[in-house]
């Protein structure tokens, strides 16, 4: 009824003027500020040449399938193919053949293979003749073949040497590694959609300096596969230090004319060294290396299946939401930690120190946006809790998930019910594809859930007034957005 009388109100607007041109006997000259009025860009519609998000796009940017070698020698045998048919919506047969699907497709997905000998375990599993001849891989070959426990320690061996830089010399040939990269990024494209879902390249750079100290990055590519095919993905059989892996992020730009960040994530599993004053060599960090920082990492996963890494309850002694699915036992080979090094691993001391270290350097390292991702190694990305298929095959639904090690280092244990069924990433991205999604990450126009997809927005400045709450955005010039669009969405959210 309101729309109805709108029109009619308008109709006898615009026909007052003919029809007194009918009576009298000119209508004059045509004003330029009417027309300006009426045929003022864009225009009527409210949605012409609409610029900016006015939802957020869900999704997450952390998945292993059975191309990680942990994951494969864990059981994992859901490949980048299933998982991202999994995203779009589609039912597949998880690890322990159990039918799986989202109760609602992602927006968007980078399956995020650990690019240390990434693909490479499914030819040991399957007994390739080059691998066999190195006498551990054969015995690799062996025990995952039994299945079981026996997969499950492999799994164990496998992490712990790629944290001590042993893994044998035949997984770290890069012909080999840039081979499967090509692959992989041939099935990523064949699931990129722009406008209904966004399959993002990437990868996972996995420095477990010093023996499972994490300090592992997500490489997110704007690129497609073209530019991405140009260089072999970074490892840590280059190097273990961050700085290196930057210079790695530069060169890649300057080859290919192509853009990539770096996401951190599990800070509470460094041991102190995530958000360090020095580097992880000892060396004190300088303002190079903040500048380097703030550049590559304008992300942090503070959320995901191996804990939360937001505050840790020691720090915040007043906040009750501070002891959410803590993991502070050690490292990720569960090496205990010692007094002080949790003062450097949770998030919200590093936006604090990021302050001070800005003052002293000129840069702030440590100011980042926060997402959320579940890590998985089993090629299902799921939040839900009453649709959650763990980290590892061992940990999908069945009856031994509840008394189930989701870690064990020589009876340094994590039980798999310990598993966080977390989380999510939302991007205020204008457009459904790669380069509109990269750029939001970018500009840190994004949060994490621990699973929940949860329609959240904030704007940030100093001279908002009480009715800005429900428009009057045309007073900050800063903003380009649209007040009457603001004014709807802030009623949607009513």
């Amino acid at each position: 009824m309101t729309r109805r009388i709108f029109l009619l109100v308008l109709s006898s607007t615009f026909l007052a003027s003919p029809l007194a041109a009918q009576v009298n006997t000119d209508a004059g000259t045509i004003n330029p500020k009417m027309v300006e009025r009426f045929f003022n860009q864009p225009g009527y519609s409210p949605y012409a040449g609409r610029k900016f998000a006015t939802q957020p796009l869900w999704g997450e940017i952390h998945l292993h399938t059975s191309w990680s070698a942990d994951a494969f020698a864990g059981g994992t045998r859901v490949g980048p193919d299933e998982a991202l048919k999994y995203a779009e919506g589609e039912t597949i047969e998880s690890n322990t053949g159990q039918p799986v699907r989202l109760s609602r497709p992602y927006d968007f997905l980078m399956v995020a293979d650990h690019s240390d000998a990434l693909g490479t375990v499914a030819s040991i599993y399957d007994g390739d003749q080059a691998m066999m001849a190195d006498p551990v891989l054969k015995r690799w070959h062996d025990e995952m073949r039994k299945g079981g426990e026996s997969a499950s320690k492999v799994m164990m061996e496998m992490i712990a040497l790629q944290g001590e830089g042993k893994i044998p010399k035949p997984m770290t040939d890069p012909d080999t590694q840039m081979d499967i990269w090509h692959k992989m990024t041939e099935i990523v494209e064949s699931h990129n959609n722009p406008g209904k879902f966004t399959a993002l390249i990437g990868y996972e750079w996995t420095s477990n300096y010093g023996g499972g100290n994490n300090l592992h990055r997500n490489v997110v590519y704007r690129d497609g596969k073209d530019k991405a095919d140009m260089a072999r993905p970074y490892t840590t059989f280059e190097s273990e230090l961050p700085n290196k892996f930057w210079e790695w992020l530069q060169a890649y730009e300057d080859k290919t004319g192509g853009k990539v960040l770096a996401v951190p994530h599990n800070g509470n599993l460094s041991n102190g060294l995530m958000f360090a004053t020095e580097t992880p060599d000892g060396k004190p960090i300088d303002a190079k290396w903040a500048e380097a920082r703030a550049r590559w990492e304008p992300l942090y996963e503070v959320t995901q299946g191996k804990g939360t890494s937001e505050q840790h309850p020691s720090l915040a002694p007043s906040d009750e939401f501070a002891d959410f699915e803590i993991w502070d036992k050690g490292n990720l080979n569960v090496v205990p930690k010692k007094p002080g090094m949790i003062d450097y691993e949770y998030a919200r001391e590093a936006l604090k120190r990021g302050l001070k270290l800005e003052g002293e350097l000129g840069t702030n390292p440590f100011k980042f946006g926060l997402i959320g991702s579940t890590d998985a190694h089993t090629g299902i990305s799921s939040t839900e809790e009453n649709n959650f298929w763990g980290k590892f095959p061992a940990s999908e639904p069945g009856p031994e998930r509840s008394t189930g090690n989701a870690f064990d280092f020589d009876g340094r244990t994590v039980k798999d019910w310990k598993l966080g069924a977390s989380g999510l990433t939302a991007v205020w991205a204008p457009e459904n594809t790669r380069a509109s999604i990269w750029d939001a990450m970018k500009r840190k126009e994004v949060y994490g859930t621990t699973g929940t997809r949860i329609t959240l927005r904030f704007f940030g400045g100093w001279d908002f007034l009480p009715e800005d709450a429900l428009g009057g955005f045309e007073r900050h010039k800063a903003y380009h957005y649209d007040p009457i669009e603001i004014t709807y969405f802030l009623d949607q959210c009513h």
